[in-house]
């Protein structure tokens, strides 16, 4: 993105703008048309930004550490936050937690409509439901007759994993295609909720493997109109995580499928949500922001290009405003490969070639590279947001 986004468009940190990029090479798919919901101070669904949330991974009971944990993902870009309820101790800290932070919390329940109501209670913005340890129908209706009232969004969060009959700690064995069987329990749900004249909800259908993830979310896309919240689970650690999120986020999301995301990464949540607006990013639905990205090197590099491009990414930590910085490791195919970069170096033998876009700006030793493209990145800034004052004041 050579300029910055459209004026009067709002700008969140890392997530980048929400300005809708070109889809110059009809890549994406018409957005499914989802009904609106609202979460908190949200609107999820129709033609709003596909949002990206996390999940707190500490003691929600611990009002004081929970609430630091948020702030540093407020802090990375989350949107919105879930967090776990496993008894009621938690369930009473929620109330306190809403208080103090930001943006909404979403109370994740399991098992027991009391802690679901309590939840509700306490002023959370919106309850996650397990349609496959949640309790009877009787269960189910108390807790959305108590959310419609109260004006707090729900979620009907299917899982493939415990989705299955158990007996105790035992799964019984099923012969049931996994599909068929999500998409109808989350459906059953649905009737549910609209049988109480209850609409405020999202749906989600979350397996560990892609295929199971994007055929159920396929059909179930076709089958309402609610906003869908997209997830791998049980992913794993960041390398087999993201593979698994990308390759689903990416099929759903180019088809016009999906509203909130969150890329389950047993590690950092910082890196779930960093990823995830990287995932929008690269999709095009999300302007991106600083960006820097290099080749991967080969035999005719004549630089140590990893180390240099450490560097750099370390030089500019912290930049935000949307510029594109390519680092190549040769001078023979490095700036044709950096020509849509804003500002570009190509390496040489104990040289590198500075470029803005195609144009050949300097030659500069090896040792001032990072300097010297530093330098040239801010004068690129300056200059762009230069002419944007000027545009405003006129």
């Amino acid at each position: 993105m050579s300029g910055a986004p459209a004026r009067g468009v709002q700008v969140i940190g890392p997530g980048g703008s929400f300005a809708t990029p070109r889809d110059e090479h009809g890549f994406l798919r018409p957005r499914r048309k989802a009904r609106e919901v609202r979460v908190g101070n949200l609107v999820l669904g129709g033609a709003h930004p596909v949002r990206v949330q996390t999940m707190t991974k500490g003691d929600t009971g611990d009002v004081e550490t929970t609430f630091d944990e948020v702030v540093g993902l407020e802090a990375a870009g989350c949107e919105l936050v879930r967090a776990s309820v496993p008894t009621m101790r938690e369930a009473k800290a929620l109330g306190e937690l809403k208080r103090r932070i930001k943006i909404p919390l979403v109370a994740d329940i399991h098992f027991s409509a009391p802690l679901a109501l309590e939840a509700i209670a306490q002023g959370v913005d919106k309850v996650r439901i397990n349609p496959g340890n949640i309790g009877t129908r009787e269960e189910v209706e108390r807790v959305v007759r108590a959310a419609r009232d109260r004006g707090v969004a729900m979620r009907i969060g299917v899982n493939s994993g415990s989705i299955r009959e158990r007996k105790a700690l035992e799964v019984k064995a099923q012969d049931e295609d996994m599909v068929e069987l999500c998409v109808r329990e989350a459906l059953r749900h649905v009737e549910i909720f609209e049988s109480l004249k209850f609409h405020d909800f999202l749906i989600s259908i979350k397996a560990h493997t892609v295929p199971l993830t994007v055929a159920a979310n396929r059909r179930l896309a076709a089958a309402c109109d609610y906003p869908l919240h997209l997830g791998v689970t049980h992913a794993g650690s960041a390398e087999p995580s993201l593979i698994k999120s990308s390759a689903a986020f990416g099929i759903l999301l180019a088809e016009g499928i999906g509203d909130t995301i969150r890329v389950s990464i047993t590690g950092d949540n910082r890196q779930e949500v960093r990823v995830g607006h990287v995932l929008l990013q690269a999709l095009g639905l999300r302007a991106p922001t600083f960006d820097v990205y290099a080749c991967p090197s080969c035999g005719r590099a004549e630089i140590d290009l990893i180390g240099l491009t450490k560097k750099v990414e370390e030089a500019t930590k912290g930049l935000t405003y949307p510029c594109r910085v390519a680092v190549m490791g040769c001078i023979v195919n490095g700036p044709g490969e950096a020509a849509e970069a804003d500002v570009s170096v190509s390496a040489g033998k104990g040289a590198g070639f500075i470029y803005r876009g195609v144009k050949m700006i300097k030659k500069v030793r090896e040792e001032d590279i990072v300097r010297e493209l530093r330098a040239e990145i801010d004068a690129w800034i300056a200059e762009k947001q230069a002419a944007e004052g000027a545009a405003a004041q006129g």
